[in-house]
């Protein structure tokens, strides 16, 4: 059926021996390595290496490149983003209502786990991947109820057995003592939120979280939910999270603490003083920098347009490119050097410092001896090659691996979770002058002087 449309799109001169080896394509021939899913790759770096018939690699061209880009650009959106955030604030995706379409909000969550986030919205993701879901309650929900008699059904049997319990006039009754506590009148309390709030509680006694901010959060939202939780606590259950979504998100999650403390303390209820604190709202990378600058008691952030659009960088700009045809290697010229593609199928190794650190990516022709730890190397770094320098490393890593050869998968793939680890260890071994995300120091990519010499005999050759 494919070559069917092929021949009904291409011109009627084209030769039916064409279809007739388009019928009979596979990949046999074909061999890619790759660095490992997950590794930190520089530019100018081939972390995709294809070798085969001239025609098969270039159908792949697009197909490759469409699987590699918004994958990459997300994971390492996410990395951004769980940099900033810190190790110990929980990071939750939920793009999928800003993603491009189904399939981009199926890969941004996927790439955003790998990058580091720990849960997504997107139950679809969680389904076909096995990614942590997680979710908050809607707007829409709150705004659904308008009094506590809407609550059906109304009895909730206390964790430890006994008799059901009318949890909305339990909740009434805490309300009363939250608002006395709080100094805020109880008849501002919204009804319609505290029904809501009742509601989900007697569906979800174990997972009750509250929405704070439909309303007014220090008036209603807040004491609403510190009523259902303790009501809740009084028969034996806890309450997991609140949420905000607008506002000053900082200074709002501080009082939110102080009076989730006070009732703590006031009620007797210690585990009441560190509800988690969860925050969305078009958060951007600046808004974590600004939570980070104001201090902050936020336990949990989602984050889903600045995620899974990428407005800092909307696409990566990886590219694919021939380097040798029928052993002889080949040079793409430009005027600007950072387009001019390095000739000849290489082999890519990644040097370490005494600290652990990797410090420079080198690329070597395959043919050339691998560089051994404690060896002087005289290198040609990109962007200075008219230069040589000397590096010693203290460990040395050869970056790719054969993913599929002879038509067959030749390595054993990792799970999501492997890979995810092993993007946080590859994350986390870059030293603090590369790592920073402002005015990192240039990590520097070289090239053998045998590289070297070939790109400079190509260059004149061309010329």
């Amino acid at each position: 059926a494919d070559v069917a449309y092929l021949r009904s799109v291409l011109p009627s001169t084209t030769e039916d021996a064409f279809f007739d080896y388009l019928a009979t394509l596979d990949a046999s021939e074909v061999t890619v390595s790759a660095v490992p899913e997950g590794s930190v790759v520089f530019a100018r770096v081939p972390f995709l290496q294809v070798k085969g018939p001239l025609l098969v690699v270039q159908l792949l061209e697009t197909t490759l490149l469409c699987l590699v880009n918004y994958a990459s650009l997300v994971a390492t959106n996410a990395a951004r983003f769980r940099f900033l955030a810190g190790p110990d604030v929980k990071l939750m995706e939920m793009g999928l209502r800003r993603a491009q379409g189904p399939d981009g909000a199926l890969s941004a969550s996927k790439y955003s786990y790998i990058g580091g986030f720990d849960c997504t919205s997107n139950i679809l993701a969680g389904k076909l991947y096995g990614i942590p879901v997680r979710g908050t309650v809607a707007h829409s929900f709150i705004m659904s109820f308008t009094s506590l008699e809407e609550v059906q059904p109304r009895e909730l049997p206390p964790l430890a057995g006994g008799e059901p319990v009318d949890l909305p006039a339990l909740a009434e009754s805490w309300l009363r003592r939250v608002c006395e506590l709080l100094q805020t009148p109880p008849e501002k309390a919204n009804r319609g939120e505290l029904a809501a709030f009742v509601s989900y509680a007697v569906t979800f006694p174990r997972d009750f979280q509250g929405l704070l901010d439909t309303y007014c959060v220090r008036r209603s939202g807040l004491p609403n939910f510190c009523a259902v939780a303790l009501a809740l606590h009084q028969l034996g259950y806890r309450a997991i999270g609140v949420r905000l979504d607008s506002g000053d998100l900082a200074q709002q999650s501080k009082e939110i603490r102080r009076v989730l403390q006070a009732c703590g303390a006031h009620f007797q209820v210690p585990w009441f003083e560190t509800i988690p604190i969860a925050v969305s709202n078009d958060i951007s990378e600046q808004s974590l920098e600004e939570f980070s600058q104001e201090g902050s008691e936020i336990d949990i952030i989602g984050v889903g347009t600045h995620l899974v659009t990428c407005p800092l960088q909307p696409s990566l700009g990886c590219v694919y490119k021939l380097v040798e045809v029928n052993g002889s290697p080949c040079l793409k010229l430009t005027e600007d050097e950072e387009k001019m593609t390095l000739p000849g199928v290489k082999t890519i190794y990644r040097l370490y410092d005494a600290a652990g650190h990797p410090f420079m990516d080198l690329m070597a022709l395959e043919e050339e001896p691998s560089p051994s730890a404690g060896q002087e190397l005289a290198v040609r770094v990109l962007g200075r090659l008219g230069e040589t320098s000397k590096v010693v490393p203290t460990s040395v890593e050869p970056l790719h691996r054969t993913y599929f050869k002879d038509g067959q998968v030749c390595e054993p793939l990792p799970s999501l979770v492997e890979v995810r680890s092993h993007a946080q260890t590859s994350l986390s071994l870059l030293s603090p002058a590369h790592r920073r995300l402002r005015e990192p120091q240039p990590y520097p990519v070289a090239v053998t002087e045998k590289l070297h010499r070939l790109l400079g005999e190509l260059r004149q050759a061309s010329q």
